[in-house]
């Protein structure tokens, strides 16, 4: 018996004028008759955590019953599609006496208790998800990328009383000292991913020739796909569909920003008007980043503690903040359920896309651990029992 495959290695890119597209698995990467784990298609391990500020109306965010089975709480409701692939893991705690928003956010992914300081001699603890990277990164382009939609990195001296902003600006610390900054603009996050650096002025004249970084690799393209398989020819094609759909729904809100004759004339661009497209955005980048083997581990801040933030879409014209001190008025604790099931229900398309999106095997959510929650409990007190 004769066969015949092309065999790609795991790391291979379309290259063109300043872009490197990385590629999904494809059957070509899977030289036939070797062991699945001496392959690429050997599934990778992937880690995530996605955090929410201000905790949750518990009472309709844990299940009332536990083990296999479990009934879904209104909260959760939106991951239901999801069910077998769902841990609800409850009455967890976080060290330290200080309940307060800088406390939860710092201690969340690291265990660690902030020195209190407004200062910047901040101490807190090395968090998990840059062990994991340390652990499972080193061989991607970027051992973790870290995202998120409020920046408030310019701030200095305390955001929280006796705690310095740079235990609630990020999530995300490489060393007790070293906290990580998070990126909010989904146009920076897609050029690191694939390669388009340059000064803000090249980026703004990129942007104003509405071109797809794709179209600098037709050529690599082209050679590539003459040595495809049926199936790895669809894989691909989808793939790369999904990168030019980001690519241009970032190009459409950089538009409307430059149109916006409001904003600053060195306000970014790249950023949309609307949270759910912000975060979708950021969410599918990390999807796609996932699926190409860009990176392995990420961490988003889905809001800041102590947002501000409205979401008026929702009917929420109060700020976060402000109805997470609910008082237990029954209506406000019903606006935060609201609110909380409001971002589940966004999470829970970034699971979908995960669960339809094959990896080697399986697909990627088969082969990724996602860690959803938030550093409180009962906002309304601060209260950081039961996590």
């Amino acid at each position: 018996m004769f066969v015949s495959k092309m065999s790609l290695p795991r790391r291979t890119f379309l290259r063109g004028m300043g872009t490197a597209v990385a590629l999904p698995l494809l059957d070509a990467m899977v030289p036939s008759f070797t062991l699945l784990a001496k392959t690429a298609a050997n599934p990778q391990k992937r880690f995530g955590a996605v955090y929410i500020p201000h905790g949750a109306i518990m009472n309709l965010y844990t299940p009332a019953n536990t083990g296999y089975g479990f009934d879904f709480t209104p909260i959760l409701k939106p991951l239901e599609p999801y069910k077998e692939n769902v841990v609800v893991v409850s009455n967890l705690d976080r060290p330290g006496i200080d309940d307060s928003h800088a406390t939860a956010s710092a201690a969340w992914l690291s265990g660690a208790i902030a020195k209190k300081t407004e200062g910047q001699d901040f101490r807190l603890g090395q968090t998990v998800d840059q062990v994991i990277a340390k652990q499972i990164g080193g061989d991607t382009p970027f051992p973790s990328i870290e995202v998120a939609t409020e920046n408030l990195d310019g701030y200095v001296g305390g955001c929280s009383p006796g705690y310095a902003c740079a235990y609630m600006n990020t999530i995300s610390w490489t060393s007790e000292t070293s906290p990580v900054p998070m990126e909010i603009n989904p146009r920076v996050v897609f050029e690191r991913l694939f390669g388009r650096p340059g000064t803000y002025e090249q980026r703004v004249a990129r942007a104003k020739q509405d071109a797809s970084i794709l179209d600098s690799v037709t050529e690599d393209l082209g050679d590539l796909e003459r040595g495809l398989g049926p199936r790895d020819k669809t894989r691909l094609n989808e793939y790369l569909e999904n990168v030019r759909e980001i690519e241009q729904r970032i190009q459409r809100t950089e538009e409307r920003n430059k149109q916006d004759a409001t904003l600053p004339l060195d306000a970014p661009i790249g950023i949309p008007d609307s949270y759910q497209d912000h975060v979708g955005l950021l969410f599918d980048l990390m999807a796609v980043a996932y699926e190409a083997d860009l990176t392995r581990v990420f961490t988003f801040m889905m809001a800041r503690e102590a947002s501000m933030k409205t979401y008026p879409e929702v009917g929420i014209t109060e700020p976060h903040h402000t109805i997470s001190h609910h008082r237990e008025k029954p209506d406000v604790k019903m606006a935060h359920a609201s609110l909380n099931a409001y971002h589940m229900s966004m999470f829970a398309k970034f699971v979908g896309k995960l669960k339809a999106t094959p990896d080697g095997d399986g697909t990627l959510l088969d082969h990724s651990l996602v860690f959803y929650g938030s550093g409180m409990s009962n906002a309304n007190v601060h209260g950081p029992y039961p996590l």
